[in-house]
C-alpha cells in the first residue's frame, strides 16, 4: 500500500482545480457581477451551487468508482450507460469542449493583436494543438507537468488577477437588471449549471484516478480519499476566484458600463489596472487556461475509448487532436450554436445521475429508481434542447409555462417528484 506525500496531494489538488478553470470559468463571474449589481451576492450564491458544488460532487462520486462514468450509471443497463458515457466524452471532448477552448483562447486572448482573419486562426491552432498533444501523450507524467508546472503557472496568473480586484477599494452597485431583479440566485444558479462543469467533471475523474495510481497507490479506499481531497482543494479554489471575479465585476460599471459579456469587462479591467502589461497577463492567464483544460479532456478521452476499443493510447490522442483542430477553425460563433443545445439535453440526467449515486445502496432495486427519473430529466433536458436552439414555438404552450420554465429548470420539480413515487414503489415492492 503506497501513500501519496503531501507534495502531490497538493499538486493533485492544484491540477484538479487548473483542470476545471477554462475562459468560460473566467469570464462568467465578471459579467454576472455586473447585471446582478445590487443583488450580486445572491447571485453568487446560486452559481457557487452549480459552478463549484455539483462538480465537487461529481469528483467525489467518480472516486468511488473507479473514475468511470460507465461505473457510475451501471443502473441504466449495459446499453443505455455506454450510449450515455460516449455522448458525455464526445460532447466536452473533440466535438465541442476541447476545439472550444482554441477557439476561445485565440478570440480573447490573442485576436487584439493578430487579428480575426481564418488563416490567423489557423497557425494559432495548430500551435496550440501541437502543445496539448505533447502533454497528453505522456499521461503517467500528468501529475509533473500540470500539477507541479502548468497549474501553479496558471493559479500564480489567476491570483494576480484575483488579489488585485479585491485590493483595489473602489466599489459601485448599481441596480440590478434583467432576471436578476426579481429571481438572482436562481438567474445565479443557471449561469453556473451553464459553466458545464459538471459534464467536465465527468470525464475529468479519470485522469484524477489515473494521476493517483501513476504513484504507486493501488488500494481502491486510498484512491477515493485522495481523489476527496484533490476535489475539496478544487472546490476552494474555485470559491476564491469566483468571488474575487465577483468583486472584479462590481468594479467594471464605470470601466466598462453596458459590457455585453465578460470578456469586454476583463479587457477594460486588466488595461485599467495594469497598463500596457494588462493585455500580456490576460493573454497569457487564457492560453494556460484553456490549455490545461484541453490536456484534461484529451487525456481522459483517449484513456476512455482506448479501454472501450482496445486501440493504442497515443494514436487516439493523435486522432482526437486532428479532430479538433479541424473542428476548432469552424469558428466560435458556430461552435456555440451546435454546442450549447446538445449540453443543455445531456445536463439534467447527468445531474440526476451523479447525485443518486450515492444512494443506490438504499434503494431494493437501483435500476427501478434511476431509470424513471433519468428518463424524466432527459425529456425535459431535449425541451430545453429544444428552447435554446430556438424552436421553443413547436414545443405545446403549457410547457412553455411549467414552474421554472423561464430559468431553464423545469427538468427540476418533475424530475423530484419521480424520485419520490419511485422510491415509495421501490420501498412497497420489497
Amino acid at each position: 500500500m503506497t501513500h501519496l506525500p503531501r507534495r502531490d496531494i497538493i499538486a493533485l489538488g492544484l491540477m484538479t482545480f487548473a483542470l476545471f478553470i477554462g475562459a468560460g470559468n473566467i469570464i462568467f463571474p465578471p459579467i454576472i457581477a455586473q447585471q446582478a449589481g445590487e443583488q450580486i451576492w445572491l447571485a453568487a450564491a446560486g452559481f457557487l451551487i452549480t459552478a463549484v458544488g455539483l462538480p465537487v460532487i461529481t469528483i467525489m462520486a467518480l472516486s468511488r468508482m473507479q473514475g468511470s462514468i460507465e461505473n457510475i450509471s451501471r443502473p441504466l443497463g449495459h446499453v443505455t450507460s455506454l450510449l450515455f458515457t460516449v455522448v458525455c466524452y464526445l460532447s466536452v471532448g473533440p466535438l465541442f469542449a476541447t476545439p472550444r477552448t482554441a477557439t476561445i483562447s485565440y478570440e480573447i486572448g490573442f485576436s487584439s493583436y493578430f487579428g480575426t482573419s481564418s488563416s490567423h486562426l489557423f497557425i494559432y491552432s495548430a500551435l496550440y494543438f501541437f502543445v496539448v498533444a505533447w502533454v497528453s501523450l505522456y499521461p503517467n507524467k500528468l501529475l509533473d507537468s500540470v500539477g507541479h508546472i502548468l497549474a501553479p503557472l496558471k493559479i500564480v496568473l489567476l491570483a494576480i488577477l484575483g488579489l488585485s480586484a479585491v485590493i483595489v477599494p473602489r466599489e459601485l452597485f448599481a441596480p440590478a437588471i434583467g432576471h436578476y431583479i426579481d429571481h438572482p440566485v436562481s438567474e445565479g444558479f443557471i449561469s453556473g449549471y451553464l459553466t458545464m462543469d459538471t459534464l467536465g467533471a465527468l470525464v475529468f475523474g479519470i485522469v484524477i484516478v489515473q494521476a493517483i495510481q501513476s504513484r504507486g497507490v493501488s488500494d481502491p479506499k486510498l484512491i477515493t480519499k485522495y481523489a476527496v481531497i484533490a476535489s475539496l482543494i478544487s472546490g476552494v479554489g474555485l470559491t476564491l476566484l469566483y468571488v474575487s471575479l465577483f468583486k472584479l465585476g462590481m468594479l467594471s460599471h464605470d470601466i466598462a458600463p453596458n459590457a455585453v459579456n465578460g470578456a469586454v469587462i476583463l479587457h477594460a479591467y486588466v488595461q485599467h489596472v495594469f497598463g500596457n502589461l494588462g493585455g500580456l497577463l490576460l493573454s497569457s492567464l487564457i492560453f494556460l487556461a484553456c490549455m490545461v483544460t484541453a490536456i484534461g479532456l484529451t487525456c481522459s478521452c483517449a484513456e476512455y475509448f482506448s479501454q472501450l476499443t482496445k486501440i493504442s493510447y497515443k494514436l487516439l490522442v493523435i486522432v482526437l487532436i486532428i479532430f479538433s483542430f479541424l473542428i476548432s477553425n469552424l469558428g466560435l460563433t458556430k461552435l456555440i450554436t451546435v454546442s450549447v443545445p446538445v449540453l443543455s439535453t445531456i445536463y439534467p440526467p447527468s445531474i440526476v445521475i451523479i447525485i443518486l449515486s450515492f444512494f443506490w445502496t438504499f434503494w431494493n432495486k437501483p435500476q427501478h429508481v434511476v431509470i424513471p427519473v433519468t428518463i424524466v430529466a432527459f425529456i425535459f433536458g431535449v425541451i430545453d434542447g429544444f428552447k435554446v436552439a430556438g424552436f421553443s414555438k413547436l414545443l405545446p404552450d403549457f410547457i412553455q409555462h411549467l414552474p421554472l420554465s423561464e430559468q431553464n429548470l423545469a427538468w427540476l420539480i418533475p424530475s423530484f417528484s419521480a424520485l419520490i413515487i419511485c422510491i415509495i414503489i421501490d420501498r412497497y415492492n420489497d
